[in-house]
């Protein structure tokens, strides 16, 4: 999408959306006859009417500022790297979160599910794993589907898989970042099946986690946690994985072992 205008890229949004013309007018508090001038380059948008069109389609914020750039206007968000003083409080309520976890594994992912940083229980589903997929950048998918990572000690690895991919698959409909698309093409190629999720048994309310550790197996479910009102790229794009203990048994086990 780099080379696109303001035009095609607001269009691009709107049908990624799945939104007519008149639809988005009727939300945005504008005409479909200026929008389909917008859209087409009869109109250039102001930096306002762009901010506007941009919360209705639910734009992530990286893709607000290259639409911003390619409608002639400087980003209005700013992407700090994780290790600048900017980031400092971030951080902070990051660490203490991971570190609030324990002995329950959680970890720090960025858009790209790169790990940004763990605490000590993720080391548990880490056992056995090839060193090479720890070196960095680490990606949290990767790790979890390679035949060489976690997946040989995932017991319902076709239901997890098939949980992870649908889970990408949203992701990718809401960013249409190249690196997520890329990434689940890769992870489809790995051995394992997928689960169809679509219909779920009666009494099941989340897809856990069963993973194999020293000849018992642990039930987790997994939470995402993500910044409130985030209002740079870095921070919108962060999100805290925790699992918490899916039965009584994984339960004493970690408590037993902090």
């Amino acid at each position: 999408m780099s080379n696109r205008t303001a035009g095609d890229l607001l269009r691009h949004w709107r049908l990624e959306r799945r939104l007519s013309q008149l639809e988005l007018a009727g939300r945005a508090d504008t005409s479909a006859r200026h929008l389909s001038f917008l859209e087409t380059g009869r109109a250039t948008p102001s930096r306002t009417m762009i901010a506007h069109l941009a919360e209705h389609l639910e734009i992530p914020l990286r893709e607000r500022n290259r639409l911003l750039l390619a409608a002639g206007y400087a980003p209005a968000y700013a992407e700090p790297a994780i290790d600048t003083p900017a980031m400092v409080a971030v951080r902070a309520a990051m660490r203490q979160i991971l570190v609030g976890h324990e002995p329950y594994p959680a970890l720090a992912i960025d858009q790209n599910w790169t790990m940004v940083e763990a605490n000590s229980g993720v080391g548990l589903l880490l056992s056995g794993v090839d060193p090479a997929l720890l070196a960095p950048p680490v990606n949290a998918l990767r790790l979890s589907l390679h035949p060489n990572g976690m997946a040989e000690h995932i017991r319902n690895l076709p239901e997890w898989r098939g949980h992870v991919l649908a889970r990408l698959t949203r992701q990718i409909e809401v960013t249409g970042a190249p690196a997520l698309i890329e990434l689940r093409e890769e992870l489809r190629s790995y051995p394992g099946g997928e689960a169809d999720l679509s219909l779920p048994e009666p009494d099941q309310v989340v897809v856990p986690l069963r993973f194999e550790h020293a000849g018992r197996e642990l039930s987790f479910l997994s939470v995402t946690t993500v910044f409130g009102t985030p209002m740079n790229v870095t921070v919108a794009e962060l999100a805290i994985e925790s699992f918490f203990p899916a039965d009584e048994d994984t339960q004493k086990i970690l408590s037993a072992n902090p």
